[in-house]
């Protein structure tokens, strides 16, 4: 199964936030495929460059560092050639939808529902949903 995960996910993961973690794991043992763009990497790296986030992280930088390496190796790599816009009315998650369907993913994992399930195009087999939500309909 192929999904798009959401910066905040993986940054929920390094927290060590417990369905967000689980999600990340899903993805390392090979239970769930997902993908990877330019603008999704760009806004991990961004997000993950934010010191202040991690205040209460177990994981040091390079520990951080590690884990997406090690995330980005179990990534398949999307290439996006149509952009949906407008879509979203924040133009900052159009990337997520973008690389859904450019990449044929069931899902989109996601915190942040309420931006990113509001989408004026609908797409009837991606799915907007919290790491919970996934994790029931997986049965992980």
């Amino acid at each position: 199964m192929k999904a798009v995960i959401d910066t905040n996910v993986f940054i929920g993961a390094c927290l060590g936030q417990g369905a967000s973690r689980a999600v990340v794991a899903a993805c390392l043992e090979g239970k769930l495929t997902p993908l990877m763009g330019v603008a999704l990497l760009s806004e991990y790296e961004d997000v993950l460059g934010r010191k202040n986030l991690f205040a209460r992280s177990r994981l040091d930088d390079g520990e951080r560092d590690e884990l997406l390496d090690i995330f980005l190796a179990t990534c398949s790599w999307t290439q996006i050639y149509y952009g949906w816009r407008p879509n979203l009315q924040d133009e900052g998650d159009n990337h997520l939808i973008e690389l859904a369907v450019a990449g044929g993913a069931g899902y989109i994992v996601t915190r942040n529902l309420r931006d990113v399930d509001r989408s004026e195009l609908l797409f009837p087999d991606l799915k907007v949903v919290f790491p919970e939500t996934l994790l029931k309909e997986m049965k992980l």
